[in-house]
């Protein structure tokens, strides 16, 4: 169980300062010292963003990451990286990103870099504010951008070579002091409907392994957020009840983009679970209010106690612009806590 009721966290992502787009396109410009500069000053304005909205859970916006989980590839030996997208024009979309060749035996001597990042966040974070969470993408989805080869024959046998790689960095994170980690296989949700659920827990299973109990350990399952569009078919009923097998402390869905589709399922997650749902969504430019919170809080606990509850954005906030991101989460918490107020 949580130690709040009606929990407000985030997912992982927070949009890039515009200054740091900038500059992550002139890096040649600046030396070693100014570029770790910047980096410790866009953690800064995530984490202060976060604070000013008043969450219970926050991030440090993996802002040194190209997406949530593009950037793991350039930690990782036997990957030749793919410079060039696949498809340059027209709308942008999915395909447009490439995958990387796969050249030798994967690995990844000196981590994935995850670590690095969570202790520069507890550095830069208040030692008495908020809950510090770190997300990892799961071994399944970053297999996705890998090119299967003679010795990696199937996207399975790229996941199992990665799946000792990520679970280690999961086990290195806890043992750095992070006690809140969500595992984020958006992979497994999108293709849940035509790949072997068993087999899927499985491979989950395997991964946190090393972790289950020793933190608040999550996962989170969406449809796909790049350039604002999913990609996978938008249904958590083919998951279940195969995915309750995993095992986690919390599941997030994906609510408000769907318009509260299967809102129901949150009963079936919560008698096994706690369940954290997107009450906002993060490729509208509609601003929620904190009346349509406390709303969509309300309709939630029709079907979940208020004990096994969390809310968030439906997804990581890096594909939302700033301006838009920070509206949205101070009037996500405030909605959430009209309605904490008032059980």
């Amino acid at each position: 169980m949580k130690d709040q009721p009606l929990r407000t966290t985030v997912i992982g992502s927070y949009p890039f300062p515009s200054w740091l787009e900038f500059a992550s396109r002139n890096l040649d410009a600046f030396g070693s010292a100014d570029r770790e500069e910047m980096i410790d000053d866009a953690v800064a304005v995530a984490i202060q963003d976060q604070l000013q909205a008043g969450l219970d859970v926050i991030t440090d916006g993996e802002q040194t990451r190209l997406d949530f989980n593009l950037s793991f590839y350039g930690f990782l030996d036997g990957i030749e990286l793919e410079g060039e997208s696949p498809r340059r024009f027209g709308p942008p979309a999915h395909d447009q990103r490439g995958k990387h060749a796969i050249s030798g035996e994967l690995a990844a001597p000196k981590g994935l870099g995850a670590v690095e990042d969570f202790v520069r966040f507890q550095r830069l974070a208040p030692s008495d504010g908020p809950t510090l969470k770190a997300s990892v993408p799961g071994p399944f989805t970053l297999s996705g951008r890998l090119l299967p080869n003679k010795q990696y024959q199937d996207r399975y046998a790229i996941t199992e070579a990665l799946l000792p790689l990520v679970r280690k960095e999961l086990e290195d994170l806890v043992a750095a002091g992070c006690r809140e980690l969500t595992v984020d296989e958006p992979s497994m949700s999108c293709y849940a409907y035509k790949e072997d659920k068993k087999r899927l827990v499985d491979i989950f299973n395997r991964t946190v392994e090393g972790v289950v109990g020793k933190c608040h350990l999550s996962t989170h399952f969406c449809f796909g957020n790049f350039k604002g569009h999913a990609v996978g078919w938008r249904q958590y009923a083919p998951m279940f009840p195969e995915f309750l097998d995993m095992k986690v402390d919390e599941i997030h869905v994906e609510m408000a983009n769907r318009e509260f589709a299967e809102l129901e399922i949150l009963e079936t997650i919560s008698k096994r679970c706690d369940v954290a749902v997107g009450v906002v969504d993060v490729k509208s430019y509609y601003i929620e209010t904190s009346e349509n919170v406390a709303d969509r809080v309300k309709a939630c606990l029709r079907y979940a106690p208020a004990d096994r509850l969390s809310f968030a954005p439906d997804c990581g906030l890096s594909q939302t612009a700033r301006w838009a991101a920070r509206k949205k989460l101070r009037n996500m918490v405030d909605g959430v806590m009209r309605v904490r107020s008032s059980i």
